[in-house]
């Protein structure tokens, strides 16, 4: 066939590094940018594949995310804006370890047992980052949708949440939204500004907001919206790109893990100030209290505040918490069984789900000229916080105007929001290992079932403090070990930490130098 012809020639312009070995993780693949030219022109292949299989459009985002600028990686995105379905992760995987000679026969693999009609059209949106690989890399994935005669569409430079909107707006005709920037800016401060309206005397300082934008992407496109926002909130953006480089000493990876906050942000206390990762699909909020100490509020804290809100909303509302493994596509999943999903990973990442049955439910209240006012106003707000949230994927920008939205209409200080629940002291770590899938885990994560007594290490460490728990996992991006440790005092909790890190650095294959005390 001559598409085949057409791949064996574009794919040698493409060649994969012999023995190079590469997993499809938690969020795609993301390794240093120089390894992934081969395997971004395959993921052109297999996006217009599953465009084909779906007869619906497919994303593929160039993205690293948190990771270092030197990085790169890629994601797929399903119809509805969702992370592409575990099966095809493996065939993902299957194409980007595929020798060279090998590549046909894989590909022909996955036509064979997905039974795709190659006459099928196929139809590919394509988005980037700002890390200085994305240009050439965006290209190869291009150069493989084209091998297999797939329509493309290249938005260039997207956070990841506008791709996964562009694709759900494509997919539903519309109903979701326009697929363009534009519409996603429109939708989104529509509603915002429909819900702190009806806020009174909202001040200067209750509208100001601090946003670090991790010198990525999500710095540019809030600056493009900012005007769509009619000074309903008024943003002071740092770390825009302009200076520094990517995620480093700033960005809500870097606020989370090092609790403190970001390079080149000064905050004066009580002030309210935000985070975005590389490629604004996570947000973190923190303050400066009156005496100087940081004070974060993560995904846990926005859940809280977005879950109360919802449920002050909603007279009867059933709260039910569920644990799952770590990882959004684990959350989004067990979220889609509510009618509302409220899910949120302590890095920031997160959303809401509505289940249609509740959105045609609240929709219809909202329009009933029989509804008493009290339920008509609760069914407007929630219609338009329906609006405003992007229900794809977690978004920074989008949950940042959510959180400000809900602090405006309760009439909550960032101290009140933050009195919620007081958090344990908390520590988390990463120990580099030779090969993280070494590390075998149950229970939501929250037990390791190999190595060999690595458990139990953790145990008899736990024991020796008051009010302890210690958890450990591999990364689903990178070759560490995360350690979370938690304890009734913060020297314990870094104590405790550390000895965990030791305890995993030596039983697990660390790698580098011993963990040193913090």
């Amino acid at each position: 066939m001559a598409q085949f012809e057409e791949v064996s020639q574009k794919s040698a312009v493409h060649p994969k590094p012999v023995g190079l070995v590469l997993q499809y993780g938690t969020a795609g693949f993301r390794t240093n940018s120089k390894q992934l030219d081969h395997v971004m022109f395959r993921m052109g292949l297999l996006a217009t594949l599953r465009s084909k299989k779906t007869k619906a459009t497919i994303g593929v985002m160039v993205t690293a995310s948190h990771n270092p600028e030197e990085d790169n990686g890629v994601k797929l995105v399903d119809p509805m804006g969702e992370m592409v379905t575990p099966a095809w992760e493996v065939y993902a995987t299957q194409l980007a370890n595929a020798e060279q000679e090998e590549l046909l026969t894989a590909l022909k693999d996955v036509i064979e047992r997905e039974a795709i009609s190659m006459a099928q059209e196929a139809s590919v949106f394509v988005g980037k980052d700002t890390r200085p690989s994305s240009d050439s890399l965006s290209q190869a994935v291009l150069d493989g949708v084209h091998a297999l005669g797939g329509h493309s569409k290249d938005y260039g430079l997207v956070t990841t949440p506008q791709l996964h909107y562009m694709v759900c707006c494509q997919n539903t005709q519309g109903r979701y939204g326009e697929a363009t920037v534009k519409g996603y800016y429109r939708k989104l401060s529509q509603a915002f500004i429909q819900l702190t309206k009806n806020v009174p005397n909202r001040t200067d300082d209750q509208k100001a907001l601090l946003v670090d934008g991790a010198n990525g992407i999500g710095a540019l496109k809030v600056c493009e919206m900012e005007t769509y926002l009619k000074n309903e909130l008024q943003l002071s953006l740092f770390n825009d790109g302009s200076s520094g480089k990517l995620n480093h000493l700033c960005g809500a990876d870097y606020v989370k893990v090092q609790q403190r906050a970001p390079k080149g942000v000064e905050m004066t206390a009580g002030e309210r100030c935000c985070s975005y990762d590389g490629d604004a699909d996570r947000i973190v909020y923190y303050y400066s209290g009156s005496a100087g100490r940081f004070h974060l509020l993560d995904g846990d804290k926005i859940a809280t505040l977005i879950s109360t809100y919802l449920k002050e909303l909603l007279t009867q509302v059933y709260v039910i918490v569920r644990c799952t493994k770590t990882g959004v596509k684990h959350l989004h999943h067990a979220a889609q069984e509510f009618d509302i999903g409220v899910y949120f990973e302590a890095n920031g990442h997160g959303t809401v789900l509505f289940s249609k049955a509740a959105e045609e439910k609240i929709q219809k209240l909202a329009q009933d000229s029989n509804t008493n006012d009290e339920r008509r106003r609760a069914a407007l707000l929630l219609q338009n916080t329906v609006n405003l949230i992007n229900q794809t994927v977690g978004d920074a920008i989008s949950d940042m105007l959510l959180i400000e939205a809900v602090l405006a209409i309760r009439g909550m200080t960032v101290q009140q929001w933050d009195a919620i629940y007081t958090d344990l002291p908390n520590r988390q770590l990463k120990v580099k290992v030779a090969d993280r899938r070494v590390i075998d885990t149950t229970d939501a994560e929250r037990r390791t079932v190999s190595p060999a007594g690595l458990q139990e290490a953790i145990d008899s460490r736990v024991k020796k403090y008051r009010r302890a728990r210690s958890f450990v996992r591999p990364s689903g991006t990178e070759d560490v070990v995360r350690v979370y440790a938690e304890a009734d005092t913060q020297e314990s909790a870094d104590a405790l930490a550390h000895e965990v890190s030791l305890a995993v650095y030596r039983l697990a294959g660390g790698v580098g130098e011993e963990p040193k005390s913090l």
